[in-house]
């Protein structure tokens, strides 16, 4: 309980320093959100003063507050769940935004990268308990697409499946056209139609350092003197794999997995833009490019929550994997 305490205590210290960097960061960019969302009201007709009134307090730009105020107020719109309203996106709230955005990343982004997990940390663990076999011939080759940059590769295999050879979609969630949403079989295969290039591309990017990192450390666990001992004891080969070896060599990949779990929703920005895909990484790239100060406020909460959550979930995880650590803290 002492442990899950202090690491609670900790996770809170930082999440309130994350609210307040969240907080200050936006304010301190160039643009005024009032003059953009005037702009686009000005196309449909006259701006009047009562018109420039009335945006300036739905945006909480004509306070007069000072800046320690407009912070407090802040945490307490948070604390009622209140993110404000968009501009980029008006009269949308920003809650609505993200609620219709942040499926569509986790359900591409998140299962892809368990999926390169769970396929790395896999084949790593055969790689190195069978060194010298044609899954280390294999290395290379999966480690080579992880050295290309991430938005070539996808350029590359959108080029190649998406108009050379037409097998996948070009840009796009589903069929707009032919589809209704909602959870009927017809959306659902659409979704996963149009969502299978850019997780192949998800995969193929990472997978190589889940796979060469399990390998490695592998190679090094079997040469452990428990591991000697384990064979001596005539233990059957696939236990010592499993139960010895594996258990031990995956505890610096779970590590790494709760913080390329956690950047889910920031790692969908490239992924997003290459394939026109409708998740949250394209609603923040929209914000940034509207000085949408609200929509970007609550963006980066949810990445912060994300990260910090999984984060706290591995080192619980971490915990039961490895009982040593508990010992130490």
């Amino acid at each position: 309980m002492r442990y899950l305490l202090r690491k609670l205590g900790f996770y809170l210290v930082a999440l309130w320093a994350a609210l307040t960097v969240n907080f200050f960061v936006p304010r301190l960019m160039p643009g005024d959100p009032v003059e953009i969302l005037l702009s686009k009201l000005g196309q449909h007709g006259p701006v009047t003063p009562e018109m420039r009134a009335s945006v300036e307090a739905l945006l909480g730009t004509n306070t007069g507050e000072p800046l320690w105020s407009q912070y407090v107020h802040y945490l307490g719109n948070l604390l009622h769940g209140d993110l404000g309203t968009s501009v980029v996106f008006y009269p949308a709230s920003v809650g609505s935004i993200i609620e219709q955005t942040l499926p569509w990343t986790i359900g591409l982004i998140g299962l892809a990268t368990i999926i390169s997990f769970l396929a790395g940390v896999g084949l790593g663990t055969l790689a190195g308990w069978k060194r010298g076999s044609w899954l280390d011939t294999l290395i290379p080759v999966t480690t080579m697409f992880q050295s290309v940059p991430y938005f070539w590769l996808a350029l590359i295999l959108l080029f190649a499946f998406g108009s050379i050879w037409p097998v996948f979609p070009l840009n796009g969630g589903y069929d707009v056209y032919n589809v209704t949403p909602g959870w009927n079989g017809a959306f659902l295969g659409s979704v996963l139609y149009y969502g299978a290039l850019p997780a192949i591309t998800i995969v193929l990017s990472s997978v190589g350092g889940w796979m060469l990192g399990m390998r490695n450390m592998m190679v090094s666990t079997l040469s452990e003197d428990y591991m000697v001992t384990a064979e001596a004891k005539g233990l059957r080969p696939g236990r010592i794999m499993r139960r010895y070896a594996a258990r031990n060599a995956i505890l610096p990949s779970v590590s790494g997995f709760a913080i390329s779990l956690g950047f889910v929703v920031a790692g969908s920005i490239v992924t997003e833009s290459v394939f026109s895909y409708p998740g949250i990484g394209s609603a923040l790239l929209q914000s940034v490019g509207g000085n949408d100060y609200a929509l970007m406020q609550g963006i980066f909460l949810v990445i912060t929550l994300s990260v910090l959550a999984a984060n706290l979930l591995v080192d619980l995880l971490y915990s039961v994997i490895d009982p040593r650590t508990r010992a130490r803290s």
